[in-house]
């Protein structure tokens, strides 16, 4: 099967890319955002000792590569509408692949820091890019299905990535985790060289134009669409993030698992993400994009509360962690490709701006969820537990009202 006239608004050239080799793109380079990050945790308690760095030191090595991961895709983005989706993910793909290196190769930890950041700052064009070439190709409502498939690769990359890294980590130690994120880069870089083509149905010259960005950011965040999804998108990757910052400490500190036992804890995490994402492919054509969601927010609200309990009541035990983290992790499997799909919708000649501020927002939201929960690591499961608790039930709120009122989108 191949992409069809009916489903792209895109150059007749693009149609000989194949549905498969799409979605093969979309997962390497969606995913190259958990290879960064989950890959990266199982390593982070080593690598700070090895370097006697603080927690919050260590903390920094995630935080500001989110923050330029944000912050760039403002930049990508109408980088992206004006030159091409391609160009920019060639000089992306490029940079992160030398970022890696860099890392790798540190001497110390803010050296490792900058070059986190130079990491974060180039990944903002793969994940901006997979994001754009979605509204390239199909109409929202599709779109979203599609999105989902990429983000199942996503998941698939996620689940080999924490028990690889934390394998790697226990035998040859954390540099060798760090040259993992070197040889994905290089192959995700050849890959796109070598057979992705131009998806961008009309480049516009206008878009680095001071007046231009200004009007089409001011476009951008007036849409109540784009508003509804967004916060939608921010508060379920919060709370992923809110796991992702904690968990390798709590995990391994706290609870006293090895650095590959915790792997295959998040190899169970990004399980679930899978299935959560096979679940909306499957609610989608029969109830679609808004009550998908508000189905999701259940298990959201379900998920968040129920250990946010078990915590309080003095369950401080794995199990009390994974189990209701299981059901936020389906719903985030849900809530990412329809919220995504959801917030570029609107905007078919500004897909690229409109993901990169949606990028934006979801990464100063990690940013500052990344702070709070480095000052609040104190030996107890609080940090984590309090904080999926919170962004479960703001998920739930705005799956259960915004989304219903403004989230319809058209269909084109």
């Amino acid at each position: 099967m191949r992409v069809t006239p009916q489903q792209t608004l895109a150059p007749a050239p693009t149609a000989e890319m194949s549905p498969g080799l799409l979605v093969l793109v979309l997962a390497l380079l969606l995913g190259i955002q958990p290879v960064t990050t989950d890959l990266y945790l199982p390593a982070l308690p080593a690598l700070t000792e090895g370097f006697n760095a603080s927690v919050a030191q260590a903390q920094l090595t995630l935080t500001t590569l989110l923050l330029a991961f944000g912050v760039s895709q403002l930049v990508w983005g109408p980088l992206s509408d004006r030159f091409g989706r391609r160009p920019v993910l060639l000089w992306g793909l490029s940079a992160y692949t030398l970022a890696s290196i860099g890392c790798a190769l540190a001497p110390s930890m803010p050296l490792l820091i900058v070059w986190r950041t130079v990491q974060g700052a180039a990944m903002g064009a793969a994940v901006m890019g997979a994001r754009a070439i979605v509204r390239d190709l199909y109409t929202p409502e599709t779109g979203a299905r599609v999105m989902s498939k990429g983000l199942t690769g996503l998941g698939i990359i996620a689940c080999i990535c924490a028990p690889l890294g934390g394998l790697l980590s226990d035998l040859l130690g954390w540099r060798y985790a760090l040259t993992t994120l070197t040889l994905f880069g290089a192959v995700t870089l050849t890959l796109v060289a070598w057979r992705f083509q131009e998806t961008v149905p009309r480049k516009n010259p206008l878009a680095l134009r001071p007046g231009t960005l200004v009007s089409t950011w001011l476009m951008i965040v007036r849409n109540p669409t784009f508003l509804t999804w967004s916060a939608l998108s921010t508060a379920s990757y919060a709370g992923l993030f809110t796991f992702l910052a904690s968990s390798s400490f709590i995990f391994i500190k706290v609870l006293g698992l090895t650095r590959t036992q915790y792997g295959v804890v998040m190899f169970s995490m990004a399980f679930m993400y899978i299935m959560g994402t096979l679940v909306c492919r499957r609610l989608l054509p029969r109830f679609g994009l808004r009550r998908t969601v508000a189905i999701a927010g259940m298990f959201s609200f379900a998920g968040g509360t129920s250990m946010g309990l078990l915590a309080l009541a003095g369950l401080q035990r794995g199990w009390a962690i994974m189990l209701p983290f299981y059901l936020f992790m389906l719903a985030h499997g849900v809530h990412q490709p329809c919220s995504q799909s959801g917030a570029v919708g609107p905007f078919p000649q500004a897909a690229g701006a409109a993901s990169a501020l949606n990028g934006f927002l979801m990464m100063i939201a990690a940013f500052g969820v990344g702070g709070w929960v480095g000052l609040r690591l104190d030996g107890t499961v609080f940090a984590l537990t309090n904080g999926v608790w919170f962004w479960g039930v703001c998920i739930a709120l705005l799956s259960w009202t915004v989304v219903q009122i403004h989230g319809e989108l058209r269909k084109h």
